[in-house]
């Protein structure tokens, strides 16, 4: 929507032509975490809701979701709710005030899907298809494009958070068996959290010939990206999780990298055939890893199909604009 202004409520001063109001959380317990999280933004009704057209938030069992829905007056500004959940039987949808926020939902004017699968969950739990739109989630293709010429070394890259969900335990594991086949194989780390630890035991080790580079900015992930054969996670499922899209996959794709992951949630939706989704399992992960490493003829040609879908299906100027017509299409139903 061109001419479009945005301000932006959060912690941390955000990227582009944004205004930003920092804003820290009232978090009276930290149990759970991104839009889980037990919080309230502070400093949101110190906002003159007849100043604004929209207010978006994430998720629907987000609070700040509940808080925003609460702060509008009168149905004005318009109410956006961005959501990833693909979960038809989210857990937390019971569970006050989680049940309060997602609730308030009901009244929001555009309910902005960016998986297919969060679609079919809203219309499960009831929601209007009529305020629902469907807009996947975009990458900068100019950013993250392939090398002038495929990797040849037999470099694996795991970039996403070091918990237990995103599987660096299993990749670990799958790594010591493409070795007995690939001695030279190596895997590149890029992330930080709780299984750090294990990450930093097997950097200890030579053998292993794996590389922790911690947290890195999206250039310098996209140049990590172009120095490797292949991209791998394996993530499985929580009480109150499963994975959604994965962005890194996108990200990966889009500098013509060939994907091996586990199969989880509605990954498909980023990864589909030719890469590979695998059974939770270090030896089918390691044997898609091998069907790669050992075939530099099949990745590229696999990598080179990836970055035309990633310029087709999720180029970021392309999906801005089909958001902004999502916004445009309700505004006009008004």
């Amino acid at each position: 929507m061109p001419g479009t202004s945005v301000t932006a409520l959060a912690r941390q001063e955000p990227v582009g032509d944004i205004e930003w109001v920092p804003t820290t959380y009232r978090r009276p317990i930290k149990r759970f975490i991104e839009a889980g999280a037990f919080a309230w933004a502070r400093g949101l009704d110190r906002q003159d809701p007849g100043a604004y057209d929209w207010v978006a938030s994430l998720e629907l069992c987000s609070l700040v979701t509940g808080q925003a829905s609460r702060w509008r007056r009168a149905g004005r500004p318009l109410q956006a709710v961005i959501t990833w959940e693909n979960l038809p039987d989210q857990p937390l949808y019971k569970i006050p005030p989680y049940r309060q926020a997602v609730n308030s939902c009901r009244d929001a004017d555009l309910l902005l899907c960016m998986v297919d699968a969060a679609r079919d969950h809203l219309l499960a739990n009831g929601f209007d298809d009529e305020r629902i739109r469907v807009v996947k989630p975009g990458v900068d293709t100019e950013l993250f494009t392939p090398a002038a010429a495929p990797a040849a070394d037999p470099q694996v890259v795991f970039i996403s958070p070091l918990e237990p969900n995103k599987g660096i335990d299993r990749v670990l594991h799958a790594m010591t068996i493409v070795r007995r086949t690939v001695p030279e194989a190596s895997l590149i780390v890029a992330g930080s959290g709780s299984l750090q630890p294990m990450v930093e035991a097997a950097v200890a080790d030579p053998l292993q010939r794996v590389t922790l580079t911690g947290y890195l900015d999206a250039a310098a992930v996209a140049d990590l990206l172009r120095s490797s054969a292949v991209f791998t996670t394996a993530p499985r499922p929580t009480w109150k999780w499963t994975e959604q899209l994965g962005l890194a996959y996108l990200e990966a794709q889009a500098c013509g990298l060939p994907v091996v992951t586990t199969r989880c949630g509605t990954n498909d939706e980023a990864v589909r055939a030719p890469n590979l989704l695998v059974d939770d399992d270090a030896e089918a992960l390691a044997e898609g890893l091998l069907d790669f490493l050992t075939d530099p003829a099949r990745r590229a040609e696999v990598g080179a199909a990836n970055r035309v879908r990633m310029v087709a299906e999720h180029d970021l100027s392309t999906q801005c604009a089909r958001m902004g017509a999502a916004f445009a299409d309700i505004e006009a139903q008004q």
